[in-house]
């Protein structure tokens, strides 16, 4: 009973989040890739082997180094769209899976900066495919005997399975355009709340929040576990000021959605404008600054400032000059709201990945 009277309670905690941007919206108005390899995979029938159900996944399993038990079906069809995977479930969750719709296997490391800019943009193009193909994340540190076996020398590496053998992949951290375009090819238009997304990512760009808002609204409306669409309208309530109604929505948020990138960079990005509000003036902590070019917690408000105003390569400055300085100031704080930022900033960002650069350099010079 008392399961049920909590999700009671966060739906109507989430439709007043909704409705109140609606009453917002009748009220007020709020005005790279990297390039590190050819983009395609060829598997020719040297690297191909015929997979006929249960036979080809065994066939498979064989070339890959698993036995016959690895290849079997882990239970029914569905399941999580996103998903880890190791050398032992490689059979179960990509082989077997693929014999009903293909799975992409994302080949990636923890120190390899494309792989960050991709893996957020396959995540968003296989929610919008609705179930029509999965994602499974292969860690090749970890687990480097299947990517071994594949010929898979440089990474991200981005691999589709279908009827449990390798069909199509490619190489690099491509845009979301030509992610969208390799997954189509596999299965067909991706439509609906897809489209909707980039609807009300189209009105952003031409300065139409409220419209976009509306769009978030309706979107979460029907369904309220689209993270892509309540990430966007948490960080429309947060650029309008309302810090109070993205708290809400952020909070009623279904499971799952603390591991949605979206929402990561939403609840981060809140962070930093309820941070910005106890700051003070930015104009007396440049003067600050002007006095004592030293006064390491006078540049850090100010760097909090500068991004709350949007100015995210100067913030990132101010925060790279005092870990220059003196990383270990405050328990080394500098660099941890430089991580933040990028966490808000989203992987992708001319900021974040300037700003990476210049971090790796001065911590490794």
């Amino acid at each position: 009973m008392q399961q049920g009277t909590d999700s009671a309670v966060k739906s109507r905690r989430r439709e007043g989040a909704l409705l109140q941007w609606a009453a917002f919206g009748s009220s007020q108005s709020t005005s790279a890739r990297v390039a590190i390899l050819p983009p395609k995979l060829h598997f020719g029938k040297t690297n191909q082997v015929s997979a006929n159900g249960a036979e080809g996944e065994r066939d498979m399993a064989g070339l890959y180094g698993l036995g016959a038990e690895q290849a079997k079906p882990n239970g029914a069809a569905g399941g999580a769209l996103v998903k880890d995977t190791t050398t032992a479930t490689f059979g179960a969750d990509v082989l077997a899976e693929s014999a009903r719709q293909p799975v992409l296997v994302d080949f990636w490391a923890p120190w390899c900066e494309p792989c960050k800019q991709l893996a957020p943009i396959l995540e968003k193009v296989v929610q919008a495919a609705g179930g029509k193909v999965k994602l499974v994340k292969m860690n090749i540190d970890e687990h480097p005997e299947i990517a071994g076996r594949l010929g898979v020398r440089s990474i991200p590496a981005v691999i589709a399975f279908e009827r449990s053998q390798p069909a199509d992949g490619f190489l690099g951290a491509l845009p979301e355009s030509e992610v969208r375009g390799f997954i189509e090819r596999l299965v067909g238009p991706i439509g609906g709340a897809a489209d909707l997304i980039a609807e009300a990512e189209a009105l952003l760009a031409e300065g139409d929040a409220i419209g976009a808002g509306e769009v978030y609204a309706a979107l979460l409306a029907e369904n309220p576990a689209d993270f892509e669409a309540l990430a966007g309208l948490a960080k429309l309530y947060i650029q309008a000021g309302d810090l109070e109604a993205a708290k809400q929505l952020l909070a009623t948020a279904p499971a799952g959605a603390e591991k949605h990138a979206g929402v990561i960079a939403a609840k981060a990005a809140l962070d930093l404008a309820e941070q910005a509000g106890s700051i003070g003036d930015l104009a007396e902590l440049k003067r600050k600054l002007e006095i004592d070019p030293n006064d390491h917690q006078a540049r850090f408000d100010y760097a909090i400032g500068l991004n709350a105003q949007d100015r995210r390569e100067e913030a990132a400055g101010a925060l790279l000059d005092i870990i220059k300085s003196d990383r270990a100031w405050n328990e080394d704080a500098a660099r941890k709201q430089l991580l933040q930022f990028f966490e808000a900033w989203g992987p992708t960002e001319p900021a974040t990945i300037g700003a990476r650069k210049k971090l790796s350099i001065v911590l490794f010079s």
